[in-house]
């Protein structure tokens, strides 16, 4: 065994890679809402990008560690307590048995990233060891981590690594403002050019199955309801209450509210870090823009990232 957990803050969850190709039998991709910052901890704790790691919401959380080991942090967190001991994210960090991690609530961004070498164990379900709690598989159990849960390591824990720092024009940057570049969706002209003119502002609604959009979207008319359809994370959707919602990875595999937009694949990780009350403006991109700007985030990433990141669902 490797970690107690003390606290889990408000939700802490065990994420790995996502599930590919299982949309039409109604099970989505699951995985980090940011796998950028997953896989950059996990390059810091000697990891593949998709090793299972645990995804902390909002922060606030505890850990205590069981064994000797080396771990990392990213994401939205600009630091850790150790027993007494700042520690910050983005460099191969040390800790004993007995050491308490403390991840406070950050005060931008929302999920913070915990990696140890060779990964935590983890459930693995239909190709894929992340957590999907509306059907209970993966990950711990299925479940959110609670108080009191122990986690066994994966590999060896106490494994030599090599000390590693995330270069410091690859540590994403944290803020209450997001620009997001999206295509338009099959049902754009909804939206119109108020999709692009307009700033939104992230409610309080929001989880790993999307975010609420309050704005200036158009109002919803009669019969603006579709036949059901094939979905995505990023996908950006009309609702009766007048916001929108954008998906992230536990969202559902089809739906019918209007699809007015879909945020580009290089930019989802993005989603993963709107807080309640960010600021979220959207970049018009064509499809072939939407691809150039994913091979180019890609390259960009892929001296420190080898295994790539931005491939998934």
């Amino acid at each position: 065994m490797i970690l107690d957990i003390v606290k889990p803050g408000p939700l802490a969850t065990l994420q790995a890679g996502a599930r590919a190709g299982l949309r039409h039998q109604g099970i989505p991709a699951s995985g980090p809402a940011d796998p950028l910052s997953m896989a950059l901890a996990n390059r810091l704790a000697g990891n593949a990008p998709d090793v299972p790691a645990i995804e902390i919401t909002f922060g606030g959380a505890e850990f205590r560690f069981l064994a000797d080991t080396a771990f990392a942090l990213a994401g939205a967190a600009p630091r850790g307590d150790l027993s007494g001991q700042i520690v910050r994210p983005h460099e191969t960090l040390s800790a004993r048995a007995g050491d308490i991690l403390h991840i406070p609530h950050p005060p931008a961004g929302v999920r913070t990233y915990l990696a140890i070498p060779g990964g935590f164990h983890a459930d693995v379900a239909f190709g894929s060891a992340s957590t999907f709690i509306p059907a209970g598989f993966g990950g711990h159990s299925g479940r959110a981590l609670r108080a009191g849960d122990v986690l066994a390591a994966a590999g060896n824990p106490s494994q030599a690594i090599p000390q590693l720092a995330t270069p410091p024009a690859l540590r994403p940057h944290m803020s209450h403002a997001h620009t997001l570049r999206a295509v338009p969706g099959p049902d754009y002209e909804m939206a119109a050019a108020a999709a692009w003119s307009e700033t939104f502002r992230a409610s309080n609604r929001m989880d790993r199955t999307g975010l609420e959009l309050a704005g200036a979207w158009p109002a919803s008319v009669a019969g603006a309801l579709r036949p059901s359809a094939a979905l995505f994370a990023g996908a950006v959707q009309l609702t009766p209450s007048g916001n929108a919602f954008v998906l992230l990875p536990d969202a559902q595999t089809t739906g019918g509210y209007p699809h007015v937009l879909q945020v580009i694949r290089a930019d989802r990780h993005l989603l993963g870090q709107v807080a309640p009350g960010d600021r979220v403006q959207f970049l018009k991109r064509s499809v072939n823009e939407a691809s150039d700007d994913l091979r180019s985030k890609a390259e960009y990433f892929a001296d420190w990232l080898p295994g790539g990141v931005f491939g998934g669902q």
